[in-house]
């Protein structure tokens, strides 16, 4: 018996055998309420378990639960503690856990995912307790299918896979990737209320190119290169297929950290054949839109009036391109009007010369002697800057703030560390008049005037349990790029005026239910509209069917159902 399953497993599998049809439902009621946050157990329960005197007297509430939990997370100073024992409640009390970081989404997102699951996934080796999600290795090719049949829940709805290789902006951590598609799902959860054994994290460990991590005897992976070769790609249809075989073929796929190469090639092939999507190229793209649907609020400037400079032309950078084109052409450009409003600077310089089919379309005549990004920025004049790389520096700020009134600052790059500048220096250096957004979270700003702004958090979370939620309710096989441009619609429509005025570009994290819900209703009623949906009969009140079937943390009764037969007699007719 794992000591996973509570200090009462013992008794509870002497009762019921694995193979029996009861013993998963008890085995994830112990794991619920095990110690030390098990005292939630009824003193029916217990006797009926057989767990009475195994637990203090007490019957707690899940609020009291709570409370402890609160008091202990506040103890702790350390982000990566603070990360340790979050996970480790998760481990032992899923409902507990859930209900702790929903009511505290905005303090507690920071931890169970950017940036403090960066810093994890560094120290994945060294803080790691038990495993969690799948392990496929290259050296498992052919058996694929075997090994997510070991997995023990047997209906599951969506997969977030990655393989570790750019994980946010810290480069190659093979197998300790991990945490990404763990802290995605989370949020799946603690944002779209989809069931959490609804949900499977997998890590595909090819090796890895990160000479540090072959050199710790702590690393958990493969000790080998990056297998580069065609058995990569072999290994990653054999899991797509083994995925829908199993799970069926509206099982929501999402890939996550993958290289850039091999982040747009696998899109371009599985698109169209498999429920997918990318986050880091399409939800990325989703969010820094829907920041800027929000900016032209406050510009007063349709969208279709903006130059937008980027710093990178990676995946994020060209996924945020492609989709702020399609929103031109929707407003009434043309793909190659849209095109030329947008530039992109990565380390070569000013984009003018292809060095990638991806970047095809975003390659332009040189305007003239470009060394720098702020040569580029003087050069071009653009209304919004957005990035990839800390080169956001203190004359770039001060050029935008000369170049617009209100010029738009998007620093997206993850974790903190990396982003391009901070919150403080753009709001400063363009004289409180920008309107910022970051990827990782930044804390609010008051200027010398007394002023304070609160900074957008342009946080993929906004989009992609909601869009998960309505795929996987709908039934979508193929996920369409206008479905993440329906979503960056609904999200900046979600933002209130009054937010705007206080610098915010997104609604509060706090509010992150409700958006993710709201999000999910429209793109079910666009998925059905557009006939992408293949779940029928059609919900008539979405809004309702939606509700309906988001989870909650309350625990289950574990009580059976009795009730008499009255007027039944038991004894033989006279």
């Amino acid at each position: 018996v794992e000591l996973s399953e509570g200090k009462c497993s013992i008794s509870m599998t002497q009762r019921f055998a694995k193979g029996s049809p009861h013993y998963k439902t008890y085995r994830h009621t112990f794991q619920e309420r095990e110690n030390p946050f098990g005292m939630a157990f009824s003193l029916q329960e217990r006797q009926i378990l057989g767990i009475h005197g195994l637990l203090p007297p007490k019957v707690e509430t899940q609020d009291t639960q709570a409370m402890r939990f609160q008091n202990n997370l506040k103890k702790m100073t350390d982000p990566l503690e603070k990360y340790v024992y979050l996970m480790g409640i998760q481990e032992r009390n899923e409902r507990l856990f859930y209900r702790v970081l929903m009511e505290d989404i905005e303090e507690l997102m920071p931890i169970v995912y950017t940036p403090t699951v960066g810093l994890a996934c560094t120290q994945y080796g060294h803080i790691f307790r038990r495993p969690k999600g799948l392990f496929i290795s290259i050296r498992d090719r052919g058996h694929v299918r075997s090994i997510i049949d070991n997995w023990p829940e047997t209906s599951v709805a969506a997969v977030v896979v990655t393989d570790g290789e750019r994980i946010l902006g810290l480069g190659d951590l093979g197998v300790y990737g991990m945490g990404i598609p763990v802290g995605k799902l989370c949020l799946y959860t603690a944002c779209a209320g989809i069931r959490p054994e609804k949900c499977l994290p997998v890590v595909i460990d090819v090796g890895t190119d990160n000479e540090t991590l072959l050199k710790d005897p702590l690393y958990m992976g493969l000790y080998q290169k990056r297998d580069r070769s065609q058995a990569y790609d072999d290994l990653i249809d054999e899991f797509m297929e083994a995925v829908v075989d199993k799970y069926g073929q509206d099982t929501l796929i999402q890939f996550e950290d993958f290289g850039n190469h091999n982040a747009f090639r696998f899109l371009r092939k599985y698109r169209e054949k498999y429920c997918t999507f990318n986050d880091d190229i399409q939800g990325t793209a989703s969010v820094a839109l829907a920041g800027l649907l929000a900016a032209q609020r406050a510009v007063g400037k349709p969208i279709t009036e903006h130059r937008v400079l980027f710093l990178g032309a990676g995946e994020a950078a060209l996924g945020i391109a492609n989709l702020i084109v399609m929103a031109m052409m929707e407003s009434g450009m043309t793909q190659a009007e849209a095109r030329k409003k947008i530039w992109m600077y990565d380390k070569h310089g000013l984009l003018v010369k292809e060095t990638d089919a991806n970047q095809e379309a975003f390659v332009h005549d040189s305007p003239g002697n470009v060394q720098s990004f702020l040569d580029a920025v003087n050069t071009i004049k653009p209304t919004a800057i957005i990035g990839a790389g800390r080169l956001f520096t203190h004359d770039v700020l001060k050029a935008m703030g000369t170049l617009n009134e209100r010029p738009i600052i998007f620093a997206l790059s993850n974790p903190t560390i990396k982003a391009e500048c901070t919150a403080e220096d753009a709001y400063t250096l363009t004289d409180g008049r920008c309107l910022f957004a970051s990827g990782s979270p930044f804390g609010a700003v008051t200027l010398n005037d007394g002023r304070v702004f609160t900074p957008g958090q342009g946080n993929n979370a906004y989009i992609f349990p909601g869009v998960a939620l309505a795929v996987i309710l709908s039934g979508v096989r193929h996920i369409s790029d206008t479905v993440f441009l329906e979503a960056a619609k609904t999200l900046a429509e979600q933002l209130t005026d009054k937010e705007l005025a206080e610098g915010r570009l997104y609604p509060p994290l706090s509010n992150i239910r409700e958006v993710s819900v709201q999000m999910a209703i429209k793109v079910m009623e666009y998925v059905y509209a557009k006939g992408m949906a293949f779940r029928y009969p059609e919900p008539v009140d979405k809004n309702a069917f939606v509700r309906s079937t988001v989870w909650n943390t309350d625990y289950d009764s574990f009580l059976p159902d009795t009730y008499d037969w009255p007027g039944v007699c038991f004894s033989p007719q006279k």
